[in-house]
């Protein structure tokens, strides 16, 4: 009778853990998608105005919080709990993906106090991000 009992509770924890991966995947996803979309738009503003190329840093770091914070306030809309956790999550596998794409397509390539700040924005936006989603309320 406990080995069932106890088989249930593990069903039912893999399903939630499940369940959770799916939502921060997907949450990684949106913020991922979220920051191409903005530097296509980025890239065409620097192209076709007389716009400083002094501003591609700082909107950089803008454009990151901003999708990390939308895609970790998504996927912890639906997961109700551990926003904290979950949105450092995201935040940290963000920049550590960004940070591998970095380093492979760039020879150049070093961890500088621009990374630092990168890295400090995104783990934070997504905790963030994380408290927000998890504290609206979900329809469905």
């Amino acid at each position: 009778m406990i080995f069932i009992y106890h088989k249930k509770i593990m069903e039912s924890t893999d399903n939630f853990l499940h369940k959770n991966y799916i939502h921060i995947l997907k949450g990684l996803g949106i913020a991922l998608i979220l920051t191409f979309v903005f530097l296509i738009i980025l890239a065409i503003v620097l192209t076709y105005t007389n716009t400083s190329e002094d501003i591609i840093n700082p909107t950089i770091i803008i454009i990151t919080a901003i999708s990390i914070l939308i895609g970790s306030t998504i996927s912890n809309i639906k997961i109700k709990k551990n926003g904290l956790i979950n949105g450092a999550i995201i935040g940290g596998v963000y920049i550590i993906l960004l940070y591998l794409f970095s380093s492979v397509f760039n020879e150049e390539f070093s961890l500088t106090i621009q990374s630092v700040i990168m890295i400090v924005t995104g783990i934070v936006f997504g905790i963030l991000g994380g408290i927000i989603g998890v504290n609206i309320s979900s329809k469905g």
